[in-house]
């Protein structure tokens, strides 16, 4: 099964992935008490949103004792970058340069993020001549 970019998982799911990349590794009470600041969730809606998640492809589990530890498949990194993948492909018809032209265009850049995005491209650009 093809994993959804992060855009694409609900509130719930996102903010689980989101704790499991935070601590390296949960069980589903450590998760709950996480979540508890902002949402009162049963033990089983967290759990059954691991599984879900674990059966898309983003997470993969252990036992430990009596119970599963939940870890992610990936990073937030690669999530990242293949959401935006996904999106370039979807909004700028796959075209990268056209979506960098737009953000250049349209975002009020200040010197020094100016500065810095020109670092990249030099670096880039030394890189490509290895």
């Amino acid at each position: 099964m093809k994993k959804k970019s992060l855009g694409d998982l609900g509130e719930l799911q996102r903010a689980v992935i989101e704790i499991i990349w935070e601590l390296g590794r949960a069980n589903v009470h450590e998760v709950r008490e996480r979540l508890a600041d902002t949402k009162k969730l049963a033990y089983t809606t967290v759990l059954t949103t691991l599984q879900k998640l674990e059966k898309a492809g983003w997470l993969t589990h252990k036992a430990e004792g009596k119970s599963y530890v939940y870890l992610p498949t990936g990073t937030r990194e690669q999530a990242g970058a293949r959401s935006l993948r996904k999106f370039i492909k979807h909004v700028f018809d796959g075209d990268a340069m056209l979506m960098f032209q737009h953000l250049i265009r349209e975002t009020s850049l200040k010197d020094d993020e100016l500065r810095e995005i020109r670092e990249m491209i030099d670096s880039k650009r030394k890189e490509n001549r290895k």
